[in-house]
């Protein structure tokens, strides 16, 4: 990068972290060059169409803050261990180039490679029931071990058991933040936070000292959208996010898929009318990404192949079992069962059966099936 570009990124970067001056007023400083300017004046800025909070804003940071003597990464960003990307960057994702208004900067932490992956994404609501915490598993294990990246929020619920499996495949997982790259959102997820900024990578389009706020879910799930191929809604109702997400993947002509449920779920509304509106396609099987977006499979095996193998490998295949885990696959060699079924004659307490369940299939001893049925291997 030239000193020229490099002034560019500069300029961007700091308007970007000025208060009040969004997404249009930065292209306008990009259009008309104004880093290559030795001084702005209030009237100039007003003139190329900025407002006069904005021009006020911005000609005081230039006098304050000689941001185009500045190198490196801010004191603040580097304390968070994180990188900053714009789209003058290399390393800055071209998928995020083909959207409309491409963010102008982008706080990241962690495997920067991913980025370049091809990436699905996998969104639910907070409180998922069992149905849709097994197929959120399932889905995210099975597309990591592809090579998929998968990509989520990080919110409690589908989000957290998205990545939590996620971590276990080649494909790895992305974590899209509504906070401030330095803060874990919610808190209770920071052991989940730490494992993914090591073993993943975290994503945010909020400058460091931001203060939450609601309109930045709503950019969260944008970015969400935007990185991945395919969006797959597990459960959520009419108006959650989830369903946010999957409109900003439509209208991005992306791939949208949904898992069907009962229709006297609340948590299947939002699914189920994204199916009954043409939005979405069923979704019961991971496989059906790849029966959609089959150049899809090519890319991300590729990725798997460099992990020492051309098939995805199961970490636990020779590991011993539990007594309560052989219990299990009992049952299920005698016939399939879901998992209301397996409680009821185990007697094994629902959340340690569901955790049993999760690491069975880890193990790929047993296999959960259309229709939340689990089968013995």
């Amino acid at each position: 990068m030239n000193q020229d570009e490099q002034a560019r990124r500069q300029m961007i970067i700091a308007l970007y972290e000025i208060p009040g001056i969004g997404w249009h007023a930065i292209d306008k400083a990009v259009k008309h060059s104004l880093w290559r300017r030795d001084c702005w004046t209030v009237e100039e800025l007003l003139a190329i169409g900025l407002k006069p909070k904005q021009a006020e804003s911005a000609v005081r940071l230039y006098q304050e803050q000689p941001w185009k003597l500045a190198t490196g990464e801010s004191a603040a960003v580097r304390a968070a261990h994180a990188v900053v990307l714009t789209p003058t960057d290399q390393r800055y994702p071209d998928i995020l180039r083909q959207i409309a208004q491409p963010p102008w900067v982008l706080y990241a932490r962690g495997r920067l490679e991913l980025l370049d992956r091809p990436a699905a994404a996998i969104v639910g609501t907070r409180v998922p029931t069992a149905y849709g915490r097994h197929a959120a598993a399932a889905f995210a294990l099975e597309l990591s071990r592809s090579g998929l990246t998968v990509v989520s929020g990080l919110a409690k619920g589908v989000d957290a058991i998205t990545h939590e499996a996620a971590l276990k495949g080649a494909g790895s997982t992305i974590a899209v933040l509504p906070t401030p790259i330095d803060t874990c959102y919610p808190p209770e997820n920071e052991s989940l936070f730490r494992r993914i900024a090591r073993d993943g990578l975290i994503l945010s389009e909020t400058p460091i000292g931001t203060k939450l706020h609601p309109g930045q879910f709503h950019q969260r799930n944008r970015i969400i959208a935007a990185l991945s191929r395919a969006t797959i809604v597990v459960e959520g109702a009419r108006r959650s996010g989830s369903l946010i997400t999957a409109n900003h993947a439509f209208q991005m002509d992306r791939e949208l898929f949904a898992l069907p449920g009962p229709i006297t779920s609340p948590k299947s509304e939002g699914p189920n009318d994204l199916i009954r509106e043409g939005m979405a396609r069923i979704m019961t099987e991971a496989s059906q990404v790849y029966e959609e977006l089959p150049w899809l499979q090519e890319q991300s095996k590729r990725y798997v192949d460099s992990q020492g193998g051309s098939e995805p490998q199961s970490p636990g295949l020779n590991v011993p079992l539990s007594a309560e885990e052989s219990r299990i696959i009992a049952f299920l060699r005698d016939q399939p069962l879901s998992i209301n079924e397996l409680h009821e004659l185990s007697a094994i307490p629902f959340g340690h059966l569901n955790a049993l369940l999760l690491n069975l299939c880890i193990k790929r001893k047993i296999e959960l099936q259309p229709g939340s049925i689990y089968i013995a291997l």
